[in-house]
């Protein structure tokens, strides 16, 4: 028996470390090179495309782990945003000389003369930030228990998640008084007592915005991971074949479906301060779909081929929008049909199997190298 030699362990353990290695190296890059290196306005662009990625992890919990194909993951993101939206807006509404009842603008014109109870406790930028948090992962339990006990799946839970989010748009455009209507909500200078519009305080919110996505992908990497995890796949796989085996996928499913809400709440929550306006042509049914057609294209079986598709088709957009303003829609769904027909698995999983052809292609020539010294030797 031959012993193991390093060259041999190598492989494993490269295949092991190559996708979590990789991603960290590039948010570090993100970190620390990207605010040396990009003017202020390509940082604010990068910014918005890593609260995009944040979503897209996401999505890949729920989807690319638990076979739980959402179309309406924009309510979610939506709900996280306009959290901290209100809190943004109130705070600018303080500190207006002009406006001595302290009353968003919207609201003043809309004869309303007293801030309405749901938007009171928004003047706490903590509420904000756990509302952002936690109102998005709680409808998003209330939701997938109920129809999950219903053994609602498959295309089914998409079009009840679009009807959601069209829903949500329809609700926000009609209370224009309390929401700021199809406008949304703009113009926020401030964050607890900081000004938002200065170079410093972009870089800084860049930087919490790269160290979030650091701390979702970790988290959700550990979860992939563990039991739990393999529940997930195993139900993604054969959810009949579960309850079989005496397992309840409820809970299973109910629990990522609400960890993926969270983490469209914090996207939303980052995404309001750096982009400076949230409103309901942002978060609806075709925002949704995109958010799912970065994921499908990034690969929804892996976390960072996830978060780097949805940078990837945010930044294709702005840069075919800047130069060719109707081509994006054609090469949206071009990019989208190619990556199906050639590689179902996304971009992650095309580069796996190149990587894995080019590894076994190694691995045999290895293995011929032996048997020719061996031919070729005198006895």
């Amino acid at each position: 028996m031959t012993p193991t030699t390093a060259t041999e362990t190598a492989p494993t353990l490269l295949t092991r470390l190559r996708g979590p290695a990789t991603f960290a190296a590039l948010l570090a890059a993100a970190l620390l090179v990207a605010p040396l290196v990009l003017e202020p306005f390509r940082l604010n662009l990068l910014a918005q495309y890593l609260c995009y990625a944040i979503v897209a992890l996401g999505i890949a919990l729920a989807w690319g782990r638990g076979g739980m194909l959402t179309l309406g993951h924009g309510v979610y993101f939506g709900l996280g945003a306009y959290a901290m939206a209100m809190h943004l807006t109130l705070a600018r509404a303080e500190q207006d000389p002009l406006n001595p009842s302290g009353l968003p603008p919207f609201m003043v014109w809309s004869g309303l003369t007293e801030l309405p109870w749901f938007w009171q406790p928004f003047t706490s930028p903590t509420v904000a930030v756990l509302a952002a948090i936690l109102i998005p992962a709680t409808l998003a339990a209330l939701l997938g228990w109920s129809v999950f006990r219903q053994r609602v799946r498959g295309a089914y839970f998409a079009i009840l998640n679009q009807a959601l989010a069209a829903a949500f748009v329809i609700l926000l455009i009609g209370q224009q008084h309390l929401t700021g209507g199809s406008n949304g909500l703009t113009d926020f200078p401030v964050f607890a007592g900081h000004s938002l519009y200065t170079p410093t305080a972009q870089t800084t919110l860049y930087a919490i915005t790269v160290l979030t996505l650091a701390g979702v992908y970790l988290l959700f990497r550990h979860i992939t991971r563990s039991r739990y995890g393999q529940l997930l796949i195993a139900i993604r796989d054969g959810e009949d074949r579960v309850r079989y085996l005496g397992y309840d996928p409820t809970w299973a499913k109910t629990l990522a479906y609400a960890l993926s809400a969270m983490a469209a709440g914090l996207g939303g929550a980052l995404f309001v301060p750096i982009m400076g306006i949230i409103s309901p042509s942002l978060i609806g049914v075709i925002p949704s779909i995109m958010m799912v057609l970065a994921v499908a294209i990034g690969g929804r079986y892996s976390l960072a081929g996830a978060a780097l598709g949805a940078i990837l088709v945010n930044a294709a957009q702005t840069t075919f929008s800047e130069n060719f303003a109707s081509g994006w829609t054609y090469l949206q769904g071009a990019l989208f049909i190619i990556v199906i027909a050639l590689a179902p698995q996304g971009l992650a999983g095309l580069t796996q199997q190149i990587s894995d052809a080019l590894h076994t292609r190694r691995q045999r020539t290895r293995d011929r190298s032996p048997q020719q010294t061996t031919t070729g030797s005198t006895p």
